[in-house]
């Protein structure tokens, strides 16, 4: 593996956690909390049916097969980084700025 570069501070940190200095603060409760909002994060519960134009269908299903996932998941995970606030439309922003 190379050898990343890294700060003083990262390096300090490396050599504090390789040394085990860093202990979990992840309390039981915590941990299930987090572990409910995973399960609830991906849980696929409702289905839909789109149409979209063969182009825009074949270029997603190279994206995908490009990523090693299936399409339907490459689908999924946009909306789902969209909706979130992960993915932005860059065309809107230009157009929000070019009217002020």
């Amino acid at each position: 593996m190379n050898d990343p570069k890294l700060s003083e501070e990262e390096k300090q940190i490396l050599n504090d956690f390789e040394a085990g200095e860093f202990k979990s603060v992840l309390t039981p409760k915590r941990k299930e909390m987090l572990q409910m909002t995973a399960e609830e994060t991906f849980k696929k519960d409702k289905r839909i049916n789109i149409r979209i134009s063969s182009r825009d269908l074949g270029a997603l299903q190279r994206r995908a097969l490009e990523e090693g996932i299936p399409y339907q998941t490459l689908v999924s995970s946009v909306l789902h980084k969209y909706v979130s606030g992960g993915l932005h439309d860059i065309m809107a922003n230009k157009n929000i700025k070019a009217t002020r």
